[in-house]
Formats: C-alpha cells, structure tokens, sequence
C-alpha cells in the first residue's frame, strides 16, 4: 500500500498523497457511472471528518463498487480484500488495487498485521472499509463479526463507522449474472473504537434494514406510460407516430423517443426501430403521394421550407435530406419534394434511412441512458414531460418563424 513521504507542519503526522485523492476521485466517477446505467445509486448520510474504519454487511461483489461510488473521494477509501481470493494471481491483483484500491487481508493466519499496518494511514484521514463478516453472506442474513475492523480502529484511535448496503444481491447475486437494480448505501452514526462486535453487527443491520424498508419513488405517469409502451401497443404506438409525422402529422417521432425511453430505458430499442420503420414506410409513402400529383396536408411549415429543400434536392439528390435534421424542416417536407422532383424510391429509401437512422438510434440511446441515470428520480417524470414538451414547443415556435 502507499508508503507515506510526507507529513504535517509539525512533522507529526502522516499525509495523503495528492495522487491518492485524485485517484480515489476517479475511481469515484466509474463506479457511480457504472452502478447509474445498472439501476442507480443512492446514499444517505455522510462520513464524519477525518479517519474512520466502515464496516457494512457483505452479500456481493458489487458492494465495493456500491461503496466507493458512494463514499467522498476525500476520504480516499482503500478496501480490505481476501488475499487468497483477490490477490491470488497478479492481474486480480492489478485490478483490485487499480479499480477498488484493495489491500490485502490474510484469512488463513497474519490478517491481523495486514490490517494493523493501515493505522498511519487511518490517522492521515483515510477511511478504511472492512467487511467484518470475512465473506459475502446469503438471502441478505448477516453474519457473525470479527473483532479485527474494531482493533485496528482503537489501535488507529478513529470512530467505527456502520453502513447498510442494500441492493447489490440483485444487483449482482453470488454466484449469479449482473442485472438492473438500484443500489442504496446508508451510512450510520460514528460508534467508539471500543464497541463491541454484537454492537456493531446490530448497527449494520439496521441501517441494512432501512435500505429494504424505503421504497423507491415513482410517478404514477412514468409507470402509466411505461406500461403502454411496454405492452403489445408500444411498437405500432412508435410505428404509427413516424409514420403519420413523415406525411403530416407535425410531431416529431423523436419526441416520443424522449418520452418513453426516458420512461422505460429497456423498450429503447424496440420503439427506436419500431419508430425510425415508420419514418421511412411514411416517407417512401410521401414521395409516391406527391409524385402522383397528391398534396397531402403539412401544418407548421412555409413556403420558404419548400423553396430551400427544392434547391438541396436540385444540387444534391435525395442525399439532400441529411440536412433534414440540422435546418428544422421537417422530414415531411423533404418527402414530398422529393417526390414532385422525380427522385427514385431506391435512391430516396437508401438515403433517408441514412440520415434517418443515425439520428433515431442515437436518441434513443440518449434517452434511454438518461432513463437509467435519473432512475432514482423516477417521482420527477412529470416534471420531464413538463420541461421537454415546453422545450419542444418553444423550438418549433422559433423554426416556423425563421423560415416565415
């Protein structure tokens, strides 16, 4: 682990690298990054200032990461690992000590001087996570302590502090494959170095327990639309929007992609294809209308719109419309020009599904990702709605007026 060169003012007491802090605050960043696209994490309370040894219940590989996701990276936590398990080969090792700061714990005899050599360490304001348990438990039952966590906290002369993980048994169960769930972490009140381990097995598990009993808020309108989108209606719902929007209708398929990805990230795929589908049916659809002499109806646009994808389609073909997403006219528009200008239904399908698709996968992979990050703010979705439909609003105001 590190060796300290420097120390205080008074030559005293030992310091922290900088480099361990900006290490601790990268490892950070990837952890609540990874654990926000699995489900999301959540903490309450805070470590007190300056060292401390955590203890919290131990039922999966991902609470390590739940912890240094949760933890301040000014406490640059370093994390007891089995050293037979962990350190037994020199890339589990690389990996521990790089992406969990681990350090090794010996289960079979000279664990106690591993954990005694982390005192220095501790006085320098390091918090040292331990899980007094020696090993991860099952169906969420804690098991008994060990004494080792409470020693070298009144050897360091720093609090015991309890943690209650929740959430990581789904998350990634023993001996079971990774899947979506919120994680939370509560941190609990500091306890003496002189506390016993009945007294601090019984403080964990009662932080764990809150971890169980909170459940997590939702909005009545995100679980509403979630359910539609995610039922049988939830592909011709997309398929039929597109559609209507590439021959009239002036709502956007990407709207709706914002809409229910956001809501249900899982059905972003489904209603991405299902939507950018019914953009080219509907678009193929225009360009045979108009070249048949059919005007179909086109609220929200101008003559100017007309006039300037007449030109593009003049000078460029039908790879004119991949300019569609960056000038605000709408792909109806371009459909239909397209179509009074003689442009070939191959040609016109092959490049609208370009230009097309690009854009729709990509914001539907957007969406969706901000659907798995916001998850644990699933109560605010009508505020989403809210702020996306008078976002929307007022841009389609200002591109109806800039090409009047």
């Amino acid at each position: 682990m590190t060796t300290f060169q420097r120390t205080d003012d008074r030559g005293a007491r030992p310091v922290l690298p900088t480099r361990s802090r900006t290490a601790a605050v990268l490892r950070r960043a990837l952890w609540w990054s990874v654990l926000s696209l699995t489900g999301g994490v959540e903490r309450r309370g805070r470590l007190p200032s300056g060292g401390c040894v955590v203890v919290a219940n131990h039922s999966s590989h991902a609470d390590t990461a739940a912890l240094l996701a949760a933890l301040d990276a000014r406490h640059t936590p370093a994390i007891g690992a089995a050293a037979d398990y962990w350190f037994g080969s020199p890339w589990r090792s690389r990996i521990c000590r790089r992406l969990a700061a681990g350090f090794p714990v010996r289960r079979g005899g000279g664990g106690m001087d591993d954990l005694l050599s982390m005192a220095d360490e501790l006085r320098a304001g390091r918090a040292v996570v331990l899980f007094p348990e020696g090993t991860r438990g099952r169906d969420g039952e804690l098991g008994s302590f060990h004494r080792g966590a409470l020693v070298l906290a009144e050897r360091a002369g720093v609090p015991v502090v309890p943690v209650g993980i929740g959430g990581t048994d789904r998350l990634l169960p023993k001996h079971g494959r990774l899947r979506s769930a919120l994680v939370r972490v509560v941190i609990g009140e500091p306890l003496p170095p002189a506390v016993t381990p009945e007294e601090a097995r019984d403080a964990v598990a009662a932080l764990h327990a809150r971890t169980a009993s909170e459940p997590l808020r939702d909005s009545v309108t995100r679980r509403r639309v979630a359910a539609v989108v995610t039922s049988r209606w939830g592909l011709p719902l997309a398929f039929c929007w597109a559609a209507a929007e590439a021959l009239s209708w002036p709502l956007m398929p990407e709207l709706l992609l914002a809409a229910v990805c956001a809501a249900a990230p899982r059905a972003a795929p489904k209603m991405t294809l299902g939507a950018l589908a019914g953009s080219l049916a509907g678009g193929l659809l225009a360009l045979q209308l108009a070249a048949a002499g059919a005007q179909l109806p086109a609220p929200l646009t101008t003559d100017r719109m007309r006039a300037e994808v007449r030109h593009e389609l003049a000078l460029e073909g039908a790879s004119a419309v991949r300019h569609q997403p960056w000038n605000g006219i709408p792909f109806k528009v371009y459909g239909a020009e397209a179509g009074r200008a003689g442009i070939p239904s191959a040609r016109w399908l092959t490049a609208s599904a370009a230009a097309r698709g690009s854009r729709m996968l990509t914001v539907g992979a957007v969406f969706a990702g901000f659907g798995l990050l916001m998850r644990r703010h699933r109560r605010r979705y009508g505020r989403w709605l809210a702020l996306l439909g008078g976002g929307f609003t007022a841009g389609l105001a200002l591109i109806v007026h800039g090409w009047s």
